[in-house]
This record gives C-alpha cells, sequence and structure tokens, in this order.
C-alpha cells in the first residue's frame, strides 16, 4: 500500500517560486534527466535482467518464462506478464501488505507501452500450436524510490527483455535462443511541477506537483502509449512541448539500451 502523504504548501510555493525563475530543486534544467546507470544481466536467476539507477531511484527487472496453453482463438500466440512490486524499503511513502493501486498502475503502463509496440511478436513463442507456448513472464521490483518510477521500470523493463535467454533446453523443447525483440520502445514521463512540466520528476516533485503523462515512443518515434495520471489539463502547446522533447529522449535512451546489448 501506499500511505496518503501531506504536501506541505511551502513546498509547493518553494516548487512555484522555483519555477518562475526556471529553476528546479536540483538545479537540473526544465528537461534535464538525473544522472543515468543501467547494468544488464545482474541476477543470477533470471533469464533477463537489469538494474536502472535514476539519480537515487533505483529497480531491479528480471525476466523468467514457463509453459502456457494457447487460448483457443489465439493457438498459436504465447504471452506476456507485467507485475511491479513496490515495498516499504523504498521510501516513507510505502506501506506493507498487498499491492498498492499505484504499483498496479505501473506494471499495467509498462506492459502496455511493450505490448502496443508489437516488440514481442506473440506468434513467435508458440511452441505447439494449441498446446504449448511461452509466457514472458516480467518482475519489476523498486528499491528505492525517489521519484519517477514508471520510467526506471520501463527502462529496466525493455533492457532485462533485450537480453534474455529463453531456457528451452531446460523446459525440453529444444536449444535455447534469444528472445526475439523487434524494437525498443522507451517511456517518458513529465510532470507539471509549479504551473510547468517538467522531465523526470524527482520525489519531492512528486509530491508538490499536480497532472502528470507517460509516453512511450518507439524507436521511429511513433506513440505507442500514452497515458495521464492525477487531475487536471493540458494545453496542446504544452503537448507538443513534451512530445518534442520525448522524441529526443526517448531515441537517446534507446542508443544507450541497444549498445548495453551489443556488449553483452
Amino acid at each position: 500500500m501506499m500511505a496518503i502523504p501531506i504536501i506541505p504548501a511551502l513546498l509547493r510555493e518553494n516548487l512555484t517560486t522555483l519555477a518562475e525563475n526556471d529553476q528546479r530543486l536540483d538545479g537540473r534544467s526544465r528537461f534535464e534527466g538525473r544522472n543515468l546507470e543501467i547494468e544488464v544481466n545482474c541476477l543470477a536467476n533470471a533469464e533477463g535482467s537489469c538494474r536502472v539507477r535514476m539519480g537515487d531511484t533505483i529497480v531491479l527487472a528480471g525476466v523468467k518464462f514457463q509453459i502456457m496453453t494457447p487460448y483457443p482463438d489465439r493457438p498459436t500466440q504465447g504471452g506476456l506478464m507485467t507485475s511491479a512490486e513496490v515495498r516499504p524499503v523504498c521510501g516513507p511513502n510505502w506501506e506493507p501488505g498487498p499491492p498498492s493501486e499505484q504499483s498496479i498502475e505501473m506494471g499495467r503502463v509498462v506492459d502496455r507501452g511493450i505490448r502496443e509496440s508489437g516488440c514481442i511478436d506473440t506468434n513467435e513463442l508458440c511452441i505447439l500450436p494449441g498446446e504449448k507456448a511461452w509466457q514472458v513472464i516480467l518482475d519489476l521490483f523498486a528499491i528505492s524510490d525517489d521519484g519517477n518510477l514508471f520510467d526506471a521500470f520501463a527502462l529496466a523493463g525493455i533492457a532485462a527483455l533485450r537480453t534474455a535467454i529463453v531456457p528451452a533446453e531446460r523446459f525440453d523443447v529444444g536449444e535455447d535462443y534469444k528472445l526475439p525483440i523487434s524494437g525498443t520502445p522507451i517511456m517518458c514521463s513529465y510532470q507539471k511541477v509549479g504551473g510547468r512540466f517538467v522531465y523526470d520528476a524527482s520525489k519531492r516533485e512528486e509530491l508538490g506537483g499536480d497532472e502528470r503523462i507517460h509516453i512511450t515512443l518507439g524507436d521511429e518515434g511513433h506513440v505507442h502509449s500514452l497515458q495521464k495520471g492525477l487531475r487536471g489539463v493540458f494545453t496542446a502547446d504544452e503537448f507538443n512541448e513534451i512530445m518534442e522533447q520525448a522524441q529526443i529522449r526517448t531515441s537517446e535512451l534507446s542508443s544507450i539500451v541497444r549498445k548495453l546489448e551489443e556488449s553483452e
């Protein structure tokens, strides 16, 4: 569960004052991300894995496979299942108990961006039509929450998938092979803080901010998913500015993920 934080009026006032001077709490510019670290193949028991650190936000992604029975109306298709977990160790706003609405939403938004991109052809997961197919399980775990878990989860997830190995030998259905991935969908999230949108909001900016938007773009800049969160609206000019910035940032992050994959 996630505790409902009390938002100090002083924090909002401070964020507004900084915004009027085109500044942020940590000195970044509006569309500047925090320091980024990505490490793949970091979990020995996963078929694919990744650790992402964005500032002080740290997450892990792990990929596992199991054999499923295809649905009758899709006899040649496998499946993808994504879940996100955020525990109290991540920060004071998270409580023990069943998955919170927030963590469930994170898993669904990440899943939608990957699924709608078509980067995993579920027909290629078929082992025996109507009888056996691979189900790809993507588990996302937060270690530290200092804001923007959405992007950290999404980046770790696609990096883990792009380095995953299908364990066919262990299931006695052939030889191991690399999971076929045809693209690198990347999510970028923007939040209105102090009356203007910023990229990669820190936890304090999230607490004192308003509406947010999550955009997943593909390799050619195509929009694969778009999710708005919290109350509020944005203008056409604001949306156009966000999309322009997202095109730039997703291209940069996609290149980083591909270089990591090539180096493995």
